[in-house]
């Protein structure tokens, strides 16, 4: 998958520190990725996925303690971050319409 931008999870792990490991480890992943659909991303990731509208899905990054949120364009196999940010910050969003 193209995601776009690590630029993003990068301004986020300098704010945040400890979430640099657990990101580049799920930039890893999806940067290798070839998913077709929300069955290929739930079988990379498990129950650490949850799936909402508009192809969005929201990932539970460090042991929940922050949340990704990706829109994924399957067709062209791209991936776009909406969000990522604190368990708190998350809970002031709607990860439907960010």
């Amino acid at each position: 998958m193209q995601v776009i931008a690590k630029s993003t999870l990068r301004a986020f792990w300098l704010r945040e520190p400890r979430a640099e490991a657990p990101l580049q480890a799920w930039y890893a992943i999806a940067d290798k990725a070839d998913w077709a659909g929300p069955a290929d991303v739930k079988r990379a990731f498990g129950t650490s996925v949850d799936f909402v509208g508009d192809n969005r899905v929201i990932f539970d990054i460090g042991g929940n303690k922050y949340r990704l949120i990706v829109h994924f364009a399957y067709p062209y196999r791209r991936a776009l971050i909406k969000f990522i940010g604190t368990h708190k910050e998350y809970d002031k969003i709607n990860p439907e319409t960010i």
